[in-house]
């Protein structure tokens, strides 16, 4: 299923993709899952706020569901594992399940979340966010991408309804349990499967460097005002300051106006990324780092500790030779930590990641550890809904 889709939105000079959020790849890969869907009868449809569906079964007349899946889109220059395996997994989890004559006992969905990386907008976990209510419709509505356009007129373009963004109860409702499988983002997992206990508070942060632009080569050093300096000093201040608070921050997208070799800069934009295991500490970091810029909080996840009952459930069941697969946090966001944030019971598996690289051309998972979380994943939404042969 994943060589399907290995085309899409890839750069073929450096096998990394640009999946962004309502592209023209992005909507390949909606049309993607939707065939994917119909070729198994499975019942599929977009909510409000973009997020794709598939039911085997009927919430309306069952009752909620357990609800499998991640997202199709990607970061700039990303890897082909992180959203897509979880997706293809969960398909693969159903086969796997009919051909052993399984029937579930309450309904079984397969989920792709819109806009889980925030790669276009600047916001992660956009259709989670909106379909819990944590994302204001209208800041959604007027987030911009890199060309100006907003995502109002974005989904307008596309045919969208930009009107009925917004917390959905309803299909919030059919959701009774969440798990997602991911690739494991990091090389913290020796076991092929493993199971997440908690993600780290994280958030995104833009800083605005302001100077004077000037000539670079008549101006003297007395006479300028450049906020590349500053910048410059935030960065080297980012890493020694995140080592000695014990989180992790990174610089990863900077701006530069006007943007000219031969002149010192007016504005530099910078986008922090700052996470960790406390949220005191992240936070404290990005207090640290704000001198001599303007600070805007772009995005903020809290602590999200998953079900205690349920991860050690799913543990128990996915895990092999009768011993209960490892239990780890992680350092990376998920669409899984907004709908447990939002109280709906949730757990994730890991697919083992030889190599730790994510978010980048080399992301890789072996074949047979796939294999081994759609094993996994089979089994546990066999446990959790019941059902039998």
């Amino acid at each position: 299923m994943l060589a399907d889709i290995e085309q899409i939105g890839r750069n073929p000079r450096t096998g990394g993709y640009r999946r962004d959020a309502w592209s023209s790849a992005d909507m390949e890969l909606r049309e993607w899952f939707t065939h994917q869907a119909a070729k198994r009868g499975l019942t599929s449809h977009e909510d409000r706020n973009g997020n794709l569906w598939a039911w085997w079964g009927d919430p309306s007349v069952q009752g909620p569901g357990l609800v499998t899946g991640s997202h199709l889109d990607s970061v700039r220059e990303g890897g082909a594992f992180d959203g897509p395996l979880g997706v293809a997994s969960a398909f693969e989890a159903i086969d796997l399940l009919r051909g052993d004559g399984f029937q579930p006992d309450r309904p079984i969905a397969v989920a792709c979340f819109t806009d889980e990386e925030g790669a276009r907008f600047g916001v992660p976990c956009i259709g989670s966010r909106l379909l819990t209510g944590v994302l204001d419709p209208d800041r959604a509505r007027s987030l911009r991408d890199e060309q100006g356009h907003s995502l109002d007129e974005v989904l307008t373009a596309r045919g969208r309804q930009p009107g009925r963004l917004g917390r959905d109860d309803e299909t919030l409702a059919r959701v009774g349990v969440f798990v997602e499988l991911h690739v494991e983002q990091g090389r913290a997992l020796e076991a092929p499967v493993g199971v997440a206990s908690a993600i780290w508070p994280h958030g995104r942060w833009r800083f605005d460097f302001r100077g004077t632009a000037d000539h670079a080569g008549t101006t003297a050093f007395e006479d300028r005002d450049d906020p590349m300096l500053a910048y410059a000093h935030a960065v080297l201040a980012a890493r020694t300051q995140a080592e000695a608070h014990g989180v992790r921050a990174t610089f990863g997208k900077v701006r530069v106006e006007p943007n000219n070799a031969n002149a010192i800069p007016s504005l530099v934009t910078a986008w922090l990324d700052a996470r960790g295991p406390e949220t005191e500490k992240v936070r404290a970091l990005v207090t640290e780092l704000a001198a001599g810029a303007d600070v805007t909080e772009e995005s903020w996840t809290p602590e999200v500790t998953f079900d205690e009952v349920l991860r050690t459930r799913v543990a128990c069941v996915a895990g092999l030779d009768g011993h209960p697969a490892p239990i780890l946090p992680t350092a990376a966001g998920h669409d899984a930590g907004i709908l447990a944030s939002a109280g709906v019971p949730t757990a994730m598996l890991f697919v083992r990641n030889p190599t730790g690289v994510s978010h980048a051309p080399g992301e890789f998972a072996e074949p047979r550890d796939c294999v081994s979380g759609v094993i996994a994943l089979a089994a546990v939404l066999a446990d959790l809904t019941g059902g039998g042969s």
